[in-house]
């Protein structure tokens, strides 16, 4: 009987040891097999790329190659097994191939394609300092500041000035560029309104889009972007940061009063109708805050989370910018918030997903603008500048020029951002500019 034991136990010890064997000889093969994984490239963070697969799963590999920009679709090879529950891979890259460029990449048909050969032209004269400086939005004043992007003026700029000072404030640093400068305000109506809050310049303020849609449905929003879009530009103005075309059901969140007050789809017909209606006003109007505001808390003060499902998303709060696009919108803004089934951890401004949304689903070739990178949600947060461009903005709006320029620019010499995604948003700013007419052929 008790060889009968020793028996048992020899062979189950011997099965074991088999097993033992064939799992590490298996995983052996495993780490000499190259695998591959096919995905778009959402950012690359000194030797660290991070790639978000065809089932929206997100990896980090170690890689030394410099030439892979945001936003390119690519195949990446392999050593090995991916292991899921790891942040960063250690499996060894064999090889990459590029399979499309960034969305945004010198698109043929793009919104401003007819123009990227002018500011590509105008681009080889163009420094590093100045390429970058092109990005800033910044709030007004600011002093000893030269070759921005442009300047976005608040209710204090316009306070008690006439519109021979207004218009002599604007014309002045117009002249002082080199390039053209966008000139940006939020007149949403209702609830935000910088220039008609001086009636000097508007005998009465502007209706909020929920004010106007209950008095004349469409065509009241139309006649109101008409007026205002008039007093824009004989003002010197060639932004307006508007309209909201955020949804919200519930009255008492913080976009709610800035909204139209409608459903998805009556949204979508609001912001279409101010689009097509801005069109040869010669101000342009920038929908927002993508991919939509929805009920959460006021991003000027403190972080938001969206804890909506993707869908709820898509079915929702994309519709509207979805209609804008389609009707020509030149300009999306984005907002703060983290929108958590897109992004767990960073807010929209500054997420690649986010952007790969807007410009790939979307097909968004325009300029995409941050919302005010020195509020509340983002003020603490370590290279939120370089961040921003590096998830695919184009203009950045900052209070802090200073740290703003400074933290691209080292980004740039650290070789922590290529300089081609540099030129890629230059671009599109510059040709923006060409398509308003800002910009001539014999601009200087």
């Amino acid at each position: 009987m008790k060889s009968k034991y020793i028996w048992i136990g020899t062979f189950i010890i011997v099965i074991f040891l088999i097993g033992v064997m064939a799992t590490l000889k298996f995983k052996n093969l495993d780490s000499k097999t190259i695998n591959s994984l096919e995905g778009t490239v959402l950012s690359y963070d000194k030797d660290n790329l991070i790639i978000q697969d065809m089932n929206n799963a997100i990896y980090t590999f170690k890689m030394v190659d410099k030439d892979i920009n945001v936003g390119e679709h690519i195949i990446l090879e392999y050593m090995g097994v991916i292991d899921k529950l790891k942040n960063l891979q250690d499996n060894p890259v064999v090889s990459y191939q590029v399979i499309s460029k960034a969305a945004d990449d010198n698109n043929t048909d793009g919104i401003f394609s007819k123009f990227y050969q002018q500011a590509s032209k105008k681009m080889e004269s163009m420094t590093i300092d100045q390429k970058i400086k092109q990005l800033l939005l910044i709030r007004y004043p600011e002093d000893n500041v030269s070759d921005i992007g442009g300047y976005v003026f608040f209710e204090k700029d316009f306070k008690g000035k006439t519109k021979d000072e207004v218009k002599k404030m604007i014309n002045s640093l117009q002249e002082k560029a080199s390039i053209p400068l966008i000139t940006a305000v939020d007149e949403e109506g209702g609830k935000v309104v910088r220039i008609s809050s001086n009636k000097n310049l508007v005998e009465e303020k502007f209706k909020s889009a929920q004010e106007l849609y209950k008095q004349g449905g469409l065509d009241a929003i139309s006649n109101d972007v008409k007026v205002k879009s008039s007093v824009l530009h004989n003002l010197g103005l060639n932004v307006n940061l508007a309209p909201v075309v955020d949804v919200a059901d519930d009255e008492e969140a913080y976009i709610y009063p800035r909204t139209i007050g409608e459903n998805a789809e009556i949204t979508a017909n609001y912001a279409s109708s101010v689009i097509k209606t801005s069109k040869g006003s010669d101000v342009s109007y920038v929908l927002k805050h993508f991919p939509g505001y929805g009920n959460n808390r006021d991003t000027h003060i403190d972080e938001a989370r969206d804890e909506r499902t993707f869908d709820d998303i898509m079915d929702n709060d994309i519709l509207p910018f979805k209609s804008g696009i389609e009707a020509g919108a030149e300009a999306v803004l984005v907002s703060h918030n983290i929108i958590t089934s897109l992004d767990e951890d960073n807010p929209a401004t500054l997420s690649s997903s986010v952007h790969n949304l807007l410009k790939v689903n979307l097909g968004f070739t325009g300029v995409i603008i941050t919302d005010d990178l020195d509020m509340g949600a983002t003020k603490d947060i370590e290279k939120k500048y370089l961040k921003a461009v590096l998830a695919g903005n184009d203009l950045l709006i900052v209070t802090d020029y200073d740290e703003a320029y400074r933290e691209i620019k080292t980004g740039v010499l650290d070789k922590d951002i290529s300089e081609s995604l540099i030129d890629q948003a230059t671009l599109k700013v510059l040709a923006w500019k060409y398509y308003k007419g800002l910009m001539m052929e014999n601009e200087k």
